[in-house]
């Protein structure tokens, strides 16, 4: 069985419900090293101090925080170690909101949470609950000596925690969502709302894949056999300058031509055009 990332209690009021989390998402990718070009050995990064000008060996460092340039305060584990044994333990739920609240920008990683054997019915009890109030709740962490504002969601019977991005974590960029004054108008608008309405379609996690992790793989095997591989260089196509309205009138169209192909597995005649693609 996978490793537990994390083992504690989930202390709702006078509830303890005792879990572990283990991570429920995880990047999958194959990832490039540095080689030596001349002898194909991977080159690595050596502890260097430039100081001393020599390498130095891993019992020799320690944290530090830098207060001014150059300046450090040091930090020993040991001390980090006794900052976090009081509180590494417990996760407090301090409130619940409802999910619909929550923008998905504050989610950060992802884990499963399962119930030690002491602990199911609590576990059970909370998960239904939470299931059926459409609510979450927000708790505080300490994990791998970080503080952690996580939320706790029901997820297919069972429960999921969420580690948030505090607010401070959220980039504000001074030009996002400032637009010139636009008329937008109304016809343009409810045509974008039937293109949307038209590619509407349940959301199949499976059908999406890393097309690059793929292509790289497949590069990698070829050439571990030897064999060459021809890497095309396809520009992006160009959507033409057209109207927005005769852009709008177009898209709708092909979408609902796509949509009958897939409903029934072969071309067909386009729908009737919408009610506002006659008005315009």
């Amino acid at each position: 069985m996978a490793s537990a990332v994390w083992k504690g209690t989930i202390a709702l009021s006078l509830i303890s419900i005792p879990v572990r989390l283990y991570a429920a998402a995880r990047s999958q990718r194959t990832y490039l090293h540095q080689i030596h070009k001349e002898c194909h050995t991977r080159v690595r990064q050596p502890l260097f101090c430039p100081h001393c000008n020599r390498f130095v060996d891993r019992n020799e460092v320690v944290k530090g925080y830098e207060f001014d340039e150059g300046q450090y305060v040091l930090v020993e584990d040991k001390e980090i170690k006794k900052l976090a044994a009081t509180s590494s333990r417990n996760l407090e739920i301090v409130a619940f909101t409802k999910l619909k609240e929550i923008d998905p920008i504050f989610f950060d990683s992802s884990y499963f949470c399962i119930a030690e054997d002491s602990g199911k019915k609590a576990y059970q009890l909370l998960s239904k609950a939470l299931e059926d109030t459409g609510t979450v709740g927000i708790g505080t962490l300490l994990m791998h000596q970080r503080d952690y504002t996580v939320f706790l969601r029901p997820y297919q019977h069972g429960l999921l925690l969420h580690t948030m991005y505090f607010g401070n974590e959220i980039r504000q960029l001074p030009e996002y969502g400032v637009f010139e004054p636009t008329n937008l108008k109304p016809r343009e608008v409810k045509l974008t709302e039937q293109l949307i309405e038209s590619m509407t379609e349940p959301f199949k996690p499976k059908q999406y894949h890393n097309e690059f992790q793929e292509k790289l793989k497949k590069l990698i095997a070829a050439k571990q056999h030897g064999k060459s591989v021809e890497i095309g260089e396809e520009q992006p196509k160009r959507a033409p300058v057209i109207d927005m309205m005769t852009a709008l009138k177009k898209s709708l169209a092909a979408s609902s031509s796509r949509g009958d192909e897939k409903q029934h597995g072969r071309k067909s005649k386009p729908r009737k055009m919408p009610a506002a693609l006659k008005a315009s």
